[in-house]
């Protein structure tokens, strides 16, 4: 049975990729791997996210994108916004069932954060919410 998953962004210059995930978007840094640093290990809440420097893999940077379900989409909206973080789209609601809004890091990999906005058939498998 599966457990759990990690995104892996490939970034091109881990260390200000690091300074951003974690002074612009509030994550935590588990781990750095490396010397010099080539793998960081990242996580807010029980969301983790993992990047990989471009040099260390054939995966070309900003073609990744991750789902973040959140408790409060406009709280941190508001935020985000105070720390300078570029956001694509402002939150808004849609008829799937979810308020969200969508961010870039700074190599283009998206980032959607997200809240139910009305009542919706969920299924919460692994604390991911996933559409029924």
């Amino acid at each position: 049975m599966m457990q759990a998953s990690i995104t892996i962004f490939t970034v091109k210059d881990i260390a200000a990729s690091l300074a951003y995930f974690r002074d612009k978007l509030g994550f935590d840094v588990a781990f750095e791997y490396g010397n010099p640093t080539f793998y960081v290990g990242l996580c807010s809440g029980e969301v983790s996210l993992h990047l990989i420097a471009a040099t260390q893999t054939p995966r070309l940077p900003g073609h990744g994108a991750v789902s973040i379900f959140v408790d409060d989409v406009d709280a941190l909206h508001a935020d985000l916004v105070k720390r300078g973080v570029r956001v694509l789209k402002a939150p808004k609601d849609y008829d799937y069932g979810l308020r969200d809004f969508d961010v870039a890091d700074l190599d283009g990999n998206m980032i959607f954060f997200g809240m139910e906005s009305q009542k919706a058939s969920w299924c919460r498998s692994a604390d991911l919410l996933v559409r029924s």
